[in-house]
């Protein structure tokens, strides 16, 4: 069953997505906005990349869509639904493409919850967390077609366990 790597609000960072990447085996590699590096700098090879406000880099898209396991994704950095307030008009623009999965950052808050049939992700930041003292990504895994997990992770590449969260679709 796939994996998926979500990281955001890495702002400007190199050496922690590296060894983030080196890592781990994983299917698909999420970047939710804030690199603040260019569209093509080594470091995001690989990821599904999306603008956020501090990217300025033109090419990066504001958002993006990928089907995992039969799943729309949708991925976008959130400040152009101002995800600081509330998640409804993010929940809206991923209803109208489809997704069941929403990836986001902008708060540099990590956690997960399931709302409706929409289960929204933000990874953190692995620069600048809020919150809470860890620099954390994101870790979502399928144990079954519609078991999902959503591990959380240091830098260091340590759990952080009161993070995780299991649902079904």
């Amino acid at each position: 069953m796939p994996k998926i790597l979500i990281v955001s609000d890495s702002h400007g960072l190199t050496n922690e997505l590296e060894q983030i990447k080196e890592n781990l085996a994983v299917d698909y590699m999420i970047h939710c906005g804030d690199s603040e590096l260019d569209l093509d700098a080594p470091e995001l090879s690989g990821f599904v990349k999306v603008a956020g406000n501090c990217d300025f880099d033109t090419r990066f898209p504001d958002e993006q869509l990928v089907t995992v396991a039969n799943i729309n994704v949708y991925i976008t950095h959130g400040h152009l639904y101002q995800v600081k307030r509330n998640l409804m008009p993010l929940s809206y623009r991923a209803q109208e493409t489809g997704a069941r999965v929403v990836c986001f950052g902008h708060t540099h808050i990590a956690g997960a919850e399931k709302s409706g049939d929409q289960l929204f992700i933000n990874p953190g930041s692995i620069r600048l967390p809020k919150g809470r003292q860890e620099k954390t990504y994101a870790l979502m895994e399928w144990s079954t077609e519609d078991d999902v997990t959503v591990f959380f992770y240091t830098v260091a590449g340590e759990i952080v366990d009161e993070l995780t969260y299991h649902t079904t679709f």
